[in-house]
C-alpha cells in the first residue's frame, strides 16, 4: 500500500466498478476501496434498462439515460470477450401499462411523451396481446410495449466488471477511507485505515455514503439516502425468461427472470435514512399492488427480500465529474432508482474528465458546481 496510485476510486458498487474497468483498460494504476457496507443499491436493484419509458421531462437525463442504455449494447458484448461470466443481461422489452380508471390520465401523458422521444420503438398492444405476453396478468386498459427495454443483473454486472477490471490490472481493497489528505488546492493521499496512500487522483462513487466521503474534503454533496425494499418472487414450472417487464403508469414494477423468478419492487422511502431493516409496511404494499395487476402473481412463493439505499442528489439528477475547489477530485453519484441503468455510462464519461481529456457528453446539467454551495 506505500505505493503510488494513478486514480484511488472510493466506492465498490456498480458504479466503482465501471469506473476501475474503464480506468484500468486505459493504463491507469487504479486503486478500488470499499466498505463493503451493507444496503448498496447496486445489490438490490431490479435491473430495468427502458429509458424510452421514463417519466422525466429533464431532457438532458432522458439523453443521458438513452446514451447510457446504448452503452451497454457494447459493453456487455465486451465482458463477454473478457470472458468475465454472466451478467444476466437480456433485452426482453417491457409493457407500460394502465390497468385501473384512474391510471388512464397518466398513461395517455406518458404515451404522448413516449412516443414523441422514440416515436419508432414503442407501439400500442391491445389488452389480451398483454396478457398473452405476461400470463399471470389481470384486467388491462391499455399498454405500450418497448422492444429495445433489457434487464441486467446488478450484482453479476458488478462481478463481472471487476474480475475484467482485474484482469486489466485493478487493484481492490476492502477498507474505510478515514481521511482525503489535500495539499492546496490538490487532493495528494488518501487514507484507507491507517495507511496513507498517495494518489494523483480520486474518485468519489460511495453511493448514498458518498457526501460523509466528500465531507472530508470539506465539500458538501446534496445526496440522500432513499431505502427501496424489493421481493424475489418464484412461480414454480413456468419459463419467464422471455416475458417482457412490467411497468404499470401508477404502481410497482414487475422483471421477470428465467426460472420462474420475478422482481417486485421498489418502494421509495426517503424518510428511512441509512435504516436497512426490512419493513412488513413495504413488503405489504409490494405484495398488494403487485397481485392487482398481477393476479396470478399470488401463487408465487416468497422466496427473498433485499434492501437498497438509494443515491438521491436534491434535484433528481447524477452528480458526475469535477468537485469543485479540488483540482484532481471527482465524484460519480446521485443515480437515485437508475443506478444500474446510467451507472456504467457515467463511469465512461467521468474517466475521461480524470484522464484529462474532454467528454464526449455535456455534463454541465450534471456537475457538483450547479448546487449553491458545494464547497463549505
Amino acid at each position: 500500500m506505500a505505493d503510488a496510485y494513478d486514480v484511488v476510486i472510493v466506492g465498490g458498487g456498480l458504479v466503482g466498478a465501471a469506473l476501475g474497468y474503464e480506468l484500468a483498460g486505459e493504463g491507469a494504476r487504479a486503486l478500488l476501496v470499499d466498505r463493503a457496507d451493507h444496503g448498496s443499491a447496486t445489490a438490490a436493484g431490479a435491473g430495468i434498462l427502458s429509458p424510452e419509458t421514463v417519466s422525466t421531462d429533464d431532457e438532458a437525463w432522458f439523453g443521458l439515460a438513452m446514451e447510457a442504455a446504448e452503452h451497454y449494447r457494447t459493453l456487455i458484448p465486451a465482458l463477454a470477450d473478457a470472458d468475465a461470466g454472466d451478467t444476466g443481461y437480456a433485452e426482453c422489452g417491457s409493457l407500460q401499462i394502465a390497468f385501473r380508471e384512474g391510471d388512464d390520465g397518466t398513461f395517455a401523458e406518458a404515451k404522448t411523451r413516449t412516443q414523441r422521444r422514440c416515436p419508432d420503438v414503442l407501439t400500442d398492444v391491445t389488452p389480451e396481446r398483454a396478457r398473452e405476453m405476461f400470463p399471470l396478468l389481470g384486467e388491462v386498459r391499455a399498454a405500450l410495449f418497448n422492444p429495445r427495454a433489457a434487464r441486467v443483473d446488478g450484482r453479476l454486472v458488478t462481478a463481472a466488471l471487476l474480475q475484467a477490471a482485474t484482469a486489466r490490472g485493478l487493484q481492490q481493497r476492502v477498507g474505510s477511507v478515514n481521511g482525503l489528505e489535500r495539499a492546496g488546492e490538490r487532493l495528494v493521499a488518501v487514507w484507507v485505515g491507517d495507511e496513507r496512500v498517495s494518489c494523483g487522483a480520486a474518485v468519489i462513487a460511495g453511493g448514498a455514503w458518498s457526501p460523509a466521503i466528500a465531507d472530508q474534503l470539506g465539500i458538501a454533496l446534496p445526496v440522500l439516502p432513499v431505502r427501496g425494499q424489493i421481493l424475489h418472487l418464484r412461480m414454480d414450472n413456468l419459463d419467464t425468461s422471455r416475458w417482457p417487464i412490467i411497468q404499470p403508469v401508477l404502481s410497482h414494477y414487475t422483471v421477470p427472470w428465467p426460472d420462474g423468478r420475478l422482481v417486485v419492487g421498489g418502494t421509495v422511502e426517503p424518510d428511512a435514512g441509512f435504516d436497512v431493516r426490512i419493513t412488513a409496511g413495504g413488503v405489504r404494499q409490494l405484495l398488494r399492488e403487485s397481485v392487482r395487476y398481477a393476479p396470478g402473481l399470488a401463487d408465487a412463493t416468497l422466496v427473498q427480500i433485499r434492501v437498497g439505499l438509494r443515491p438521491v442528489s436534491v434535484d433528481d439528477a447524477p452528480i458526475l465529474g469535477a468537485i469543485p475547489g479540488v483540482e484532481n477530485a471527482f465524484v460519480a453519484t446521485g443515480h437515485g432508482a437508475n443506478g444500474l441503468l446510467l451507472g456504467p455510462f457515467s463511469a465512461r464519461l467521468v474517466t475521461e474528465l480524470v484522464l484529462g481529456r474532454e467528454s464526449s457528453l455535456d455534463l454541465t446539467p450534471f456537475a457538483a458546481s450547479r448546487f449553491d454551495a458545494p464547497v463549505r
